[in-house]
């Protein structure tokens, strides 16, 4: 849901920034945003998919905050058919989740986070529920420009499944590192996914971005999924190397003034098509 991140891969859970959206990415991240934060997130994704998010924020004392979260995704009309394969109509298919976050900082370099949050499928008739938890730590070095960060996602499962199947949340946990070269406005972050699925390669695992620190109020930034790139490899006819149509590559900006922020990400998150995510912020 952040643009910032998106723009740096898509999974980027170390970003020390005023952005009230990594709240999505790591709940330890909370403590860095500014107090009365609203923010209000969309992206397109493919054949009328889309996403929606809005967030909330609130110090309550000097080492704590709390924030509330809404993510909506709507996959858009779907044909329908009988087990014959006769079209009878269209029906739709969406997901609401409601979050919650408590970020406290547990010293001058360590925050903590946990978000609890409730899902809600729908896809034609059919629905589901479900809780998941995100457990997440932060360490900060100011002086240095070291941010490290471990969290784990989507802990939980059903509560009410589509059928008799139970199953539970697609955890991952991922560990991540960002560091500003010394004198320079440059940052590079690395971040490992899915770690808890060690199955194959370190290339369904890593995840690449820099950004140029322009001033305290611009930023650019690009980045590259290892992962992403893997999955959308289509497998060419002449070779067997394949091609993932950039698939992978994400770009973006962002402006930020005291009250106002506007962050905006291009990205290839299918091999079909492209994708824009914008991130609007304001403090009351």
């Amino acid at each position: 849901m952040s643009a910032h991140a998106a723009a740096l891969g898509g999974d980027n859970i170390t970003l020390i920034e005023d952005d009230a959206a990594m709240v999505f990415h790591n709940p330890a991240l909370l403590s860095s945003a500014t107090d009365k934060t609203i923010g209000l997130n969309y992206m397109n994704y493919m054949s009328g998919v889309n996403l929606l998010g809005a967030s909330f924020n609130k110090v309550l004392r000097e080492r704590l905050s709390v924030g509330g979260q809404v993510q909506y995704i709507n996959y858009g009309s779907i044909k329908e058919a009988n087990d014959e394969g006769q079209e009878t109509g269209t029906f739709s298919a969406k997901d609401i989740a409601l979050g919650a976050t408590v970020s406290y900082l547990l010293t001058s370099r360590i925050a903590g986070g946990v978000t609890l949050r409730m899902v809600n499928s729908y896809i034609g008739s059919y629905t589901s529920w479900a809780v998941g938890v995100d457990l997440g730590l932060n360490y900060y070095d100011e002086e240095r420009e070291w941010s490290v960060s471990l969290v784990a996602k989507n802990l939980g499962g059903q509560l009410k499944a589509y059928n008799d199947d139970y199953e539970s949340m697609p955890a991952d946990v991922q560990v991540g590192v960002s560091k500003r070269i010394q004198n320079t406005p440059f940052r590079i972050s690395a971040t490992l996914v899915n770690l808890n699925h060690w199955d194959s390669g370190l290339r369904d695992h890593y995840v690449l971005g820099a950004d140029v620190l322009l001033s305290d109020n611009l930023w650019l930034g690009l980045g590259y999924n290892g992962r992403r790139a893997h999955e959308m490899t289509i497998d060419s006819n002449s070779d067997d190397s394949g091609s993932s149509h950039g698939a992978g590559l994400s770009l973006g900006a962002g402006l930020q003034t005291e009250r106002f922020k506007v962050n905006l990400a291009w990205g290839k998150f299918h091999v079909s098509s492209s994708s824009v995510l914008i991130n609007l912020a304001y403090t009351l």
